[in-house]
């Protein structure tokens, strides 16, 4: 037996483990992008009522942090969303779920529609897209 051959061996795990995700699955979940999407709303519905918040800022400081901090989570959003698209999401499940592919495309835009939108409105239907990656993320933990 070579050196080579003796420390391949050495160093050569016992046991080798296999995941279709970064790590075994268990950390991914569209919650992620959910709570943060819920976020955007509320900052939305804030935005609108600016008028009646109580503070120390004017309407307008008020108004701008709430852009800025609505925009930041708009972008979790997206982030949270391709993570699961492209670490959990397996070819098998596009296969058997071909909608997927187009229910991330929309769910990604209405997070980029977020950034731009004062609408409560719009905010739900970020909800609703990801509502509809949620019931088929569970769906493949099924199985």
């Amino acid at each position: 037996m070579s050196i080579r051959s003796s420390i391949e061996a050495l160093i050569r795990p016992s046991t080798v483990a296999s995941a279709h995700c970064d790590l075994p699955c268990g950390v991914y979940d569209p919650a992620q992008a959910r709570i943060e999407a819920e976020s955007v709303k509320a900052i939305q519905e804030r935005y609108q009522n600016a008028e009646n918040m109580k503070g120390a800022q004017t309407v307008e400081e008020y108004r701008t942090r709430a852009l800025a901090i609505k925009e930041q989570r708009a972008d979790m959003v997206k982030h949270h969303l391709w993570v699961l698209w492209t670490d959990y999401f397996t070819p098998a499940h596009a296969e058997k779920f071909p909608e997927l592919h187009q229910l991330f495309w929309t769910a990604t835009k209405e997070a980029g529609a977020a950034k731009k939108s004062q609408d409560p409105a719009q905010g739900q239907q970020l909800l609703d897209a990801i509502k509809e990656i949620d019931t088929i993320f569970w769906e493949t933990k099924k199985g």
